[in-house]
């Protein structure tokens, strides 16, 4: 399959209802690429062109699901063109590029913009894209491809509360002393750029670069990211790791347009006993009052929660019970991703989340900012979203139970895409059970609906 031109340079999509499209309805000067099929289903894609050459980051896509299409239009504006056959040849755009490595593809493409060209792609072998303009030679862009490189790091997974099994651990002011060494772990930082920084593909931790800044970001010239809590180095390591690797849990079970991005994170670099995820910068960040927030990977995985519905709906949370569901949500993640590591026991109950960060304002054990087992309904409710927000986590938790880790996450992440910005609880309930039925049936579908009538909420 030849490479596509997406993404390169950015284009916005904008998206729209339609009946389902047939193949005749496809504009014209559309070439297909490729077509996928997701749980619920079809994903056709089609490279925009002009006389037959492509233009880069034009593309059409039409999502099909029960019959219903919607259209995600992000076909680039192209002014005319001078001519449309290349000054130069093949070759001399090869040779303008070998600069950058052995070459070992071309082909002429549109760049649109303010000024619209025609140039040569050509590929090295070094993972150069290299733009070399069609009618002079020139060298217009050049952009590195590599995508994915593995270092190593310690973390704490989930916290050393629960890899301890110990709730007498305190902060003691940051001190590397006040948690056994036990309780790091040694783990494979993945899908990282070769920038040295942590800089990934589903996750970037964008403090400053500059040596000689506050909080800033920690490089690696040996792909080793080895620091103790001591260190401000670990915590962007541990937010860089709890991101990532629940990025590649949603992967893993078939979502792959799920906040399919680099998220930011912001590490350390607020003193307050906090950590917030902001929508109009889609950055996370994490304060250092009491236990650093990001030593935590349930309280990243929460935070990481809301950036993952803010990229399902658009302004997603604007009612109180909306803002619940969020609340909500986030708890369960950082619940349903400490699972495979956390023993569900008296000490560490897995409805009992974010252990090592309430250390330093809870008095009784198991120490929990929240809880997913209060058995609130919404007769409970207060008008506060954190405290409402237990209503939603438990349902979640009970279809958690009811269908087992991966079933319910696929339901409560599909769910989740049909959810609107002002959702109620009894709307976001419904989708969900919709999803259940689709997925996998009525009986598992009155697991949903039980879980939520056991809340009040259906």
């Amino acid at each position: 399959m030849a490479a596509t031109s997406f993404g390169t340079p950015g284009a916005s999509a904008h998206e729209s209802k339609s009946p389902t499209l047939s193949a005749a309805a496809v504009p014209a000067n559309l070439t297909p690429v490729r077509v996928r099929h997701s749980l619920l289903g079809t994903h056709s894609w089609y490279q925009q062109t002009v006389d037959g050459v492509p233009v880069l980051g034009g593309y059409y896509a039409v999502h099909t699901t029960k019959g219903k299409s919607v259209v995600q239009d992000g076909r680039r504006t192209v002014g005319k063109l001078p001519r449309m056959s290349a000054a130069i040849s093949t070759a001399t755009a090869r040779q303008k590029a070998a600069a950058h490595g052995p070459t070992r593809s071309s082909r002429l493409v549109i760049v649109p913009g303010a000024t619209t060209r025609l140039a040569y792609e050509v590929r090295t072998t070094t993972d150069k894209q290299v733009l070399v303009g069609a009618s002079d030679g020139k060298v217009l862009k050049v952009v590195d491809e590599r995508r994915h490189a593995d270092a190593t790091g310690k973390v704490f997974d989930p916290n050393p509360i629960v890899s301890q099994q110990n709730e007498s651990l305190k902060d003691s002011n940051n001190s590397a002393s006040a948690v056994p060494t036990a309780a790091y772990k040694t783990a494979t930082l993945s899908h990282l750029d070769t920038s040295g920084y942590l800089h990934g593909t589903y996750a970037t931790v964008v403090n400053s670069t500059k040596k000689k800044a506050k909080h800033a970001a920690v490089k690696s010239t040996n792909g080793t990211f080895n620091f103790d809590r001591s260190q401000e180095g670990f915590e962007q390591v541990n937010a860089y790791y709890a991101v990532d690797t629940t990025q590649t849990y949603f992967q893993g079970l078939g979502f792959t347009n799920v906040n399919n991005e680099a998220q930011d994170l912001s590490v350390d670099t607020v003193t307050d006993d906090n950590s917030w995820y902001s929508p109009g910068s889609d950055v996370i960040t994490f304060g250092t009052g009491g236990v650093d927030d990001a030593e935590d990977q349930e309280v990243v995985r929460h935070e990481y929660g809301h950036a993952v519905q803010d990229d399902q709906v658009p302004g997603f949370g604007s009612t109180e019970e909306g803002g619940a569901i969020g609340e909500g949500f986030g708890d369960y993640l950082a619940m349903t991703m400490s699972q495979p590591n956390s023993p569900d026991n008296a000490t560490t109950p897995w409805a009992c989340v974010m252990d090592w960060d309430s250390t330093s304002y809870t008095s009784t054990t198991p120490h929990c900012i929240r809880r997913l087992d209060t058995d609130k309904t919404v007769a409970d409710k207060t008008g506060e979203v954190h405290d409402d927000g237990e209503i939603w986590s438990n349902a979640l938790f009970d279809i958690n139970k009811g269908l087992g880790r991966d079933k319910a996450n696929k339901v409560i992440l599909e769910a989740q895409f049909n959810f609107a910005p002002d959702t109620d609880f009894a709307k976001a309930a419904k989708n969900t059970v919709d999803a259940a039925t689709s997925l996998y049936g009525a009986t598992d579908a009155a697991k949903v609906t039980a879980a939520f009538h056991a809340r009040g909420i259906l």
